[in-house]
């Protein structure tokens, strides 16, 4: 018998073997790189990098969530779950898709961990409440759990907002003493993924991202990565011609809302989210919240709860809160005096997205690129919430 045939397969084979074409792979592959905003030159290097390096090993973490993370992730489409389980990583602790149960979980959990070098994806939030108590697995608390899986990883990915800022369990009055990860760890890279839930194309771009650099994706001043999180909702949303034509849906059903104009009056917090949802949608880019008619809501910012809700209510006074200059010079030069107001919606100070980047280490032999993008300067006095066009006036 030929030595060969006792070697692993390469991820070309094993695509090979599971019928996915050489063609499929790399549309795939250019889709990646556009999920990235990353030059589409790049994109052979990508399909070296995740054809020829070796998976990183995974153990995602469940504390106080709801499992819409984990649900999103097995509903990911491009790849499938099962891609991305058996070729891009692996995933040796997910307790929702784990085959092993008590001690062996437990096992396979302290197994992945004692090599190093993995990446330890979170989801939900870590209560400090009652020393832990509110959560507790395997006779450990979360705070403890999450602290072992942590050491010696390479980098720690939160997926949903209640892992990145601790999302819905710490909102106000938060019994529980609920936080984000940022909270509990440091000393090892980490990257927030928000949302309710995570969009899994942001996850699986992530994982390409370090397969290719061996480097976490650039961030902002919240940890997000900018390809994901550099822009607001409201700057790509396909409804922001209505918004400077100062056409608003008023009522649900009312035919300003039946003929795709703004939400802004029923609620949306595009102008203040920054999220690649209108870009990337969800299930495999069929649609978005927005896209059925439903306001964003805000999920990926943190304490969006308690900043933004309630959530049929239009943007509240939130400090810092601004739109580009140039886009709405070109809002405000098409439609005249008459969007002024509509394209204030509120705005105090007009700033700059300023992105500052700086390198540091990403586990044994890799590095994270981090970036501090300076989100809109907060006013002096807390910005005004003005009605952008008066009641029951449509265009």
């Amino acid at each position: 018998m030929d030595e060969d045939d006792h070697r692993p397969l390469t991820l070309s084979e094993e695509l090979e073997a599971s019928g996915v074409s050489r063609r499929r792979f790399l549309a795939w592959t250019a889709r990646i790189t556009a999920v990235l905003a990353l030059p589409p030159a790049l994109a052979p290097q990508i399909a070296q990098a995740v054809t020829t390096k070796a998976k990183p090993t995974i153990v995602w973490l469940n504390f106080q969530d709801c499992t819409g993370d984990t649900e999103s992730f097995l509903r990911s489409r491009s790849p499938s779950v099962d891609e991305l389980i058996l070729e891009l990583a692996n995933v040796d602790y997910q307790e929702t898709i784990m085959a092993p149960s008590g001690a062996q979980a437990e096992k396979s959990l302290t197994d992945a961990v004692a090599k190093g070098g993995h990446l330890v994806v979170v989801e939900g939030s870590i209560p400090r409440g009652a020393s832990g108590t509110y959560c507790v697995i395997g006779g450990k608390t979360a705070i403890q759990r999450l602290q072992e899986a942590a050491k010696g990883a390479a980098a720690v990915i939160t997926v949903g907002t209640c892992a990145a800022y601790g999302g819905l369990p710490a909102a106000a009055p938060n019994p529980t003493d609920a936080v984000g990860v940022s909270d509990i760890i440091s000393g090892v890279p980490l990257i927030n993924l928000p949302g309710c839930p995570v969009n899994a194309d942001n996850i699986t771009a992530t994982l390409v991202h370090y397969l290719t650099f061996n480097a976490l994706p650039a961030t902002d001043d919240k940890g997000r990565p900018l390809f994901a999180y550099g822009a607001r909702i409201h700057d790509n949303c396909p409804r922001r011609g209505h918004f400077d034509a100062g056409e608003f849906a008023l009522a649900y059903g009312d035919d300003g809302h039946k003929n795709g104009w703004c939400l802004y009056k029923l609620g949306c917090k595009g102008p203040s989210t920054w999220h690649n949802c209108p870009t990337r949608q969800w299930n495999d880019r069929t649609n978005w919240p927005i896209g059925v008619g439903a306001p964003c809501v805000g999920c990926s910012e943190p304490a969006f709860w308690d900043t933004m809700t309630p959530i049929s209510a239009r943007v509240p006074n939130l400090s810092g809160v601004g739109l580009q200059g140039n886009i709405d010079q070109i809002g405000l030069a098409l439609v005249g005096v008459a969007a002024a107001g509509a394209t204030v919606h509120g705005i105090a100070k007009v700033v700059t997205h300023q992105r500052h980047f700086a390198l540091t280490p990403a586990g044994p032999g890799a590095a994270t690129v981090q970036a501090t993008a300076t989100q809109p300067e907060e006013p002096a006095a807390a910005a005004t919430t003005e009605d952008p066009t008066t009641e029951g006036e449509q265009k």
